[in-house]
C-alpha cells in the first residue's frame, strides 16, 4: 500500500494558474492537502488561493527564470515537510514546415525540459530533507504521451516531451537509492486552453477534470507511470512498436492528409 497521500500532504505544483495544473490544484483542495501553487499569472493564483486561504501559498514565478525560483525556494517548506513536487509547466507550439523557425523547437525545449529541470533543483533539496526524516517523497513530471509516435508539426513539443521521459525515467534510476519516488504522467489530448488552439481532430479528448482525478488517483495508489486515457495511449504504444519504416509512411500520409485540410480551410 503506498504512503502517499494517506495523509494531508505538502505539495507543490507548477503551472498551476490554468489547464490540467488548475484542475489538478483543486483537486488537491479538496482533498485537504497544504498547497504551494506557482504561476506566471498572479490573478488566476490569487482566485485559487481564495477557496482556501489557510491551506495554500501562493509563489508567482516563471518556471523558466533561475532567479524567480530561488527567490520561491524557501516557500516550499513553509508549510512543513514537502512530500510531493507536480512539476506540470509546460508549453505545446508547433512547427510549420514551409516556415521552418528553429525558435519554435527553442520555445518548446526552454519551457517544458529546461524549466522542469530547474525546478527539479530546488523541489530535490527540500523531498531529500523530508525523506531523511523517513518520510514519504515524491517528485511528478508531466510530460505527455505525443512522442510514442512522430507526428506532423511536433518536432518542437514531441522532442520537449520525449526528452522529458528520458529525464524523468533516469531521475528514477539515480534517486531510488535515496528512496524518492519519481512518477512520469503522460496524458493524451486533455481539454485545456492550449489544446483549443489546436485545428486537427483530437481523439479520446477527456476533460482537465477527469485529467486531476485520473493524476491524483494515480498518485494516491502508487502509480510511477501515470497514462491515459488508456484507449488512446495503447494505440499510440502499438503504433510505436511497428516496423519504423511502415510508421514513417503513416507518418509521412498523416502529415500530407494535414497539410490538404489546412489548405482547404484557408
Amino acid at each position: 500500500m503506498s504512503e502517499r497521500m494517506n495523509t494531508i500532504s505538502n505539495i507543490w505544483i507548477t503551472g498551476a494558474s490554468s489547464g490540467i495544473g488548475e484542475s489538478v490544484t483543486r483537486a488537491l483542495i479538496r482533498g485537504g492537502h497544504r498547497l504551494v501553487i506557482t504561476g506566471r499569472r498572479t490573478e488566476p493564483l490569487e482566485q485559487i488561493t481564495s477557496l482556501a486561504p489557510e491551506r495554500i501559498t501562493l509563489a508567482v514565478a516563471d518556471t523558466t527564470s533561475k532567479d524567480d525560483l530561488q527567490s520561491i525556494a524557501p516557500l516550499l517548506e513553509s508549510q512543513g515537510d514537502l512530500n510531493i513536487a507536480i512539476l506540470n509547466a509546460g508549453t505545446c507550439e508547433y512547427l510549420d514546415i514551409t516556415d521552418y523557425s528553429s525558435d519554435v523547437i527553442a520555445k518548446n525545449i526552454e519551457t517544458n525540459v529546461i524549466g522542469t529541470a530547474r525546478c527539479v533543483e530546488i523541489a530535490l533539496p527540500a523531498l531529500r530533507r523530508t525523506r531523511a526524516k523517513g518520510l514519504p517523497a515524491t517528485l511528478v513530471i508531466v510530460g505527455s504521451s505525443a512522442w510514442w509516435f512522430p507526428f506532423a508539426r511536433a518536432e518542437g513539443y514531441g522532442a520537449s516531451k520525449a526528452a522529458l521521459a528520458y529525464f524523468a525515467q533516469s531521475l528514477r534510476a539515480d534517486l531510488a537509492v535515496e528512496g524518492i519516488d519519481v512518477v512520469l504522467v503522460s496524458p493524451g489530448f486533455v481539454k485545456t486552453p492550449l489544446t483549443e488552439r489546436n485545428d486537427f481532430p483530437m481523439p479520446f479528448l477527456v476533460t482537465a477534470e477527469d485529467a486531476a482525478e485520473r493524476i491524483v488517483s494515480g498518485l494516491a495508489k502508487g502509480h510511477n507511470e501515470i497514462a491515459f486515457p488508456k484507449r488512446f495511449t495503447w494505440i499510440l504504444k502499438c503504433l510505436g512498436a511497428l516496423p519504423q519504416s511502415l510508421i514513417d509512411r503513416m507518418a509521412a500520409s498523416m502529415a500530407r492528409k494535414s497539410s490538404s485540410e489546412q489548405e482547404t480551410k484557408e
